[in-house]
């Protein structure tokens, strides 16, 4: 019975942490997953601001991009690392949706010519491993600001390649180039449409979605990530 009452344990801290899961504090009321103290401290770009950003500068001559921003810096091994790694590979959505909304209250003002919010799909068998996309439901949440509907499965994934981890710039680019596809170009023609992932780091993911959909006549394109890899 102790083993059974301990496996619940360490599920429901999993499901609910107590602690905080960037700094460790334990978390008060009101509070969850990530402590007040932390989200005030959260190292926020405030690309969103600036259109000639370290973002956007990723994607000049490469593909034509309205606007692009990301809510926070983090370097590998820092605390702000966790929040991604919590989302992404333990399951929390929720924080993602959470993430999100901030994200959103912060780009509402300056994105407001948007009128569809798409994530960045993952291919159906990753997707069906992990249990949910990540980027799927940060775009849930920014959408709460924006009042705009969030699109997924119309864009999509065709291959299910390797990791991006540890490759360098042009091993990403070939990694997802032609890669993705639109299913019905018509629910997207005409629009301007923002385009959400969880992490930038060199930006060939989200160049091959743009590029792929900006092939639709009157398509423009903005990119949102929760985070930007500080090299």
């Amino acid at each position: 019975m102790n083993r059974i009452s301990r496996t619940c344990n360490d599920l429901l801290e999993l499901l609910y942490p107590s602690l905080c899961i960037t700094c460790g504090e334990r978390l008060v009321l009101h509070e969850k997953y990530i402590c007040m103290k932390c989200w005030l401290d959260l190292p926020v770009t405030n690309f969103h601001l600036d259109p000639e950003n370290n973002v956007a500068r990723l994607f000049w001559g490469r593909v034509n991009i309205e606007y692009a921003t990301s809510y926070f810096f983090f370097r590998k091994g820092s605390r702000y690392q966790k929040l991604i790694h919590f989302i992404k590979y333990r399951g929390l959505k929720e924080l993602g949706f959470e993430s999100g909304i901030r994200l959103g209250d912060l780009l509402s003002a300056n994105y407001n010519s948007v009128d569809l919010i798409v994530p960045v799909p993952l291919h159906p068998e990753k997707e069906k491993r992990r249990g949910f996309n990540q980027s799927e439901w940060i775009a849930r949440g920014i959408a709460v600001s924006f009042d705009h509907p969030v699109v997924p499965g119309n864009l999509y994934r065709t291959v299910y390649n390797p990791t991006q981890t540890r490759k360098d710039r042009y091993g990403r680019w070939l990694n997802v180039e032609g890669i993705f596809k639109v299913r019905d170009p018509g629910r997207f023609e005409g629009r301007h449409i923002m385009l959400v992932d969880d992490v930038i780091t060199t930006g060939s993911t989200l160049e091959a979605c743009a590029a792929e959909i900006l092939k639709i006549p009157g398509t423009r394109v903005s990119i949102a990530t929760l985070a930007v890899a500080d090299m």
